[in-house]
């Protein structure tokens, strides 16, 4: 009995508790929205609205009620950086880094946020000493990634490749293909002044860092190339095969070449019509094609095409098919009295203008399906960058959209639309 009288005693004083620590939070919380402006709700409206541009004049009237909003001023430096204006971003975060009051974590974040600003403006020495300055602490990871950003739009590659390394030895993530392929930039930039051997120690330098790289071996078969070395030439190009034969198309003519400076133009073909019969044929039919042409005659170059067709139709494979085709009905060269000017033989030309045969009917029919493919395929194979999908009609080492390295496939598409 004084159990149960207990518990109808203590029931009714447990929910009055709980009613006043309601009412308590409750107070505090209109209290605290009473303390914020009514821009500040305004703001935040507009940005859930997304009208940066209503939202960004609110805040500035709440940070003018209140200057010691620190975290409105940053979002504020943010929102004028991601519109483009970069004055005014520099100007927030230079107000919060030299604020006497600030903390030092705050300090630190109005730097990084200022020496990001400093990049969108394109004031790169400045934004290279306010990241610098980070190079420990909490954005100390974050500084050196823009850092190794700002080093690739300077083209520093030297400095790229020590922003690199610290930041693989900070974050344990693998940088060994970006580094592998700042190494390949110097390569060219000292192929550019005649230091061969400069280029080879950056190249093999690059195969160190990254194995499975395939543009050092290429500019190494260029290095050869350029010294008369067409067998080591060969060696490197054709090695790509056992990195990663989709590259094979990058040195397609670059081997033809080769072999014929060789003297070698029987292996040049036997070399193409093998790889066409692979899945490396839509990169390798203009090559093919053009060999073909040339080192076989236009019968066997429409040969190599019709067969192309049965084993991987495409509508570039039909365009070379009817170029052969056309290349086929061209007319016989003119004899020497046609080219003198001679009256019989240009009269009978004259005449057969007029008279056209069932095998010039043909071959306008077969011209005007050529240029009609001509015009449909011209823009229509693209290399497809495999994080942001940007298009182009040129192989990129780095994308210029997304500035991301060997993210091209070597491998075009042949997409309608």
């Amino acid at each position: 009995m004084n159990f149960e009288t207990w518990w109808l005693l203590a029931l009714p004083l447990v929910f009055g508790l709980g009613w006043m620590a309601a009412r308590l939070d409750l107070r505090q919380a209109i209290s605290e929205q009473g303390a914020l402006p009514r821009s500040y709700f305004k703001g935040l409206n507009f940005l859930l609205n997304e009208q940066p541009d209503k939202a960004i004049d609110a805040f500035i009237e709440v940070a003018r009620l209140d200057p010691e909003t620190t975290e409105l001023h940053f979002a504020l430096g943010a929102l004028f950086r991601r519109r483009g204006e970069t004055e005014r971003a520099i100007r927030v975060h230079q107000n919060l880094a030299t604020r006497p009051d600030l903390p030092d974590t705050e300090r630190e974040h109005a730097l990084y946020e200022l020496g990001q600003d400093y990049l969108r403006a394109g004031l790169l020495d400045r934004a290279e000493d306010a990241l610098r300055a980070l190079m420990s602490g909490p954005y100390a990871a974050s500084a050196k990634r823009v850092l190794l950003e700002l080093y690739e739009v300077e083209k520093e590659w030297r400095k790229a490749i020590d922003a690199a390394r610290e930041l693989q030895s900070a974050t344990q993530q693998d940088y060994s293909v970006q580094i592998a392929q700042f190494c390949c930039e110097l390569a060219q930039d000292a192929l550019q002044r005649k230091q061969a051997d400069e280029a080879i120690g950056w190249l093999e330098q690059a195969l160190r860092e990254n194995p499975k790289n395939v543009r050092a071996p290429i500019l190494l078969g260029d290095v050869a190339m350029a010294s008369g070395d067409l067998g080591a030439a060969l060696g490197h190009w054709l090695g790509i095969e056992r990195q990663d034969a989709s590259y094979l198309p990058l040195v397609a003519d670059r081997v033809v070449k080769a072999y014929r400076d060789l003297g070698e133009q029987g292996k040049a073909l036997e070399w193409l019509r093998g790889l066409l019969k692979t899945g490396l044929a839509p990169e390798l039919l203009d090559t093919a094609y053009r060999t073909e042409l040339e080192l076989a005659g236009p019968a066997a170059a429409a040969a190599l095409m019709r067969e192309q067709l049965r084993r991987q139709p495409s509508l570039q494979a039909l365009t070379r098919y009817f170029d052969a085709r056309a290349a086929l009905a061209a007319p016989a060269p003119a004899t020497a009295d046609v080219a003198e000017g001679n009256g019989a033989p240009a009269a009978d030309a004259a005449n057969a203008t007029a008279d056209a045969t069932p095998a010039d009917a043909t071959a306008q029919e077969d011209a005007a399906i050529r240029d009609l493919l001509q015009l449909r395929t011209r823009n229509l194979a693209r290399y497809t960058c495999r994080e942001c999908g940007f298009r182009a009609r040129l192989f990129y080492w780095q994308c210029p959209g997304c500035n991301r390295w060997e993210s091209y496939a070597p491998r075009r598409t042949e997409a309608l639309g």
